[in-house]
């Protein structure tokens, strides 16, 4: 059974196509790389699913947990399992880290019907989850992103990945800006959260994302649509022949 399924999506920008027939097939504990040219529609991809405003959705349909994902508002989609993790995190000045975090998890837990964490359950979580993805604690004093390094924005992503532990978490160039050290710790984080009830997409352009969160399942996108589908082989041809390789003309889509 399909954790995710996109069937024949179709979806535009104020009249411009961006995706086009795309279908994708996500089993559960699967990690899925998404390739392709700018323009392409990888972030768009992750835009849908995550419900941001701004998308017409010309035709297709998409299943999550055997449910309509556009039966569901963004915050329902979180409630449900759906995670994105931002290529460019937003800086919220006045909240603190933990208070974003403990805030989130619980808003997730009544959605649930769950009861919420109280401080002292939620502080001795937070710390087991630091001490998972790497994360030194007292960055969870500071205001939520303002000032943070690219790495630091990043790591405070897994970080809300691992407290969530989401059904689906979607990656969208998490690896933009960040230099080895930092994209080594971000990969180890997502790493040790990998298990057969959870699913990846990772959307990336480049291999050395992928040499840390090695994928089942290579993507590459062209004119709206995955034009091809195979393993590691993909992103090899990639790296030494670039899009090229796999008769794809990049100027088109740019």
């Amino acid at each position: 059974m399909s954790l995710l399924n996109v069937k024949d999506l179709s979806v535009s920008v104020d009249s411009k196509l961006i995706l086009d027939g795309f279908n994708l097939s996500v089993k559960p504990g699967q990690v899925h790389a998404v390739m392709g040219p700018n323009g392409s529609g990888k972030s768009t991809l992750s835009h849908i699913l995550a419900g941001r405003d701004g998308y017409n959705i010309n035709r297709g349909e998409i299943e999550f947990l055997g449910k309509n994902l556009f039966d569901l508002l963004p915050e329902e989609r979180a409630g449900e399992g759906l995670f994105l993790a931002f290529q460019y995190p937003v800086e919220i000045p006045g909240v603190p880290c933990g208070t974003f975090l403990k805030e989130t998890v619980n808003a997730v837990r009544k959605f649930r019907n769950e009861k919420p964490y109280d401080a002292i359950e939620f502080l001795s979580l937070m710390k087991d989850a630091c001490s998972k993805v790497g994360i030194n604690s007292e960055m969870l004093q500071r205001a939520l992103n303002v000032g943070f390094s690219g790495g630091e924005k990043k790591r405070n992503e897994v970080l809300q990945m691992a407290l969530l532990k989401p059904k689906l978490a979607i990656l969208d160039e998490t690896d933009s800006g960040l230099d080895v050290d930092a994209l080594k710790i971000v990969a180890n984080g997502v790493n040790s959260l990998r298990s057969p009830d959870r699913s990846v997409i990772v959307i990336t352009h480049y291999k050395r994302m992928l040499e840390y969160i090695v994928p089942d399942h290579v993507h590459i996108i062209s004119d709206g649509k995955i034009a091809h589908s195979g393993g590691m082989e993909l992103v090899e041809i990639l790296e030494r022949d670039g899009y090229a390789g796999l008769g794809i003309d990049t100027k088109v889509q740019e």
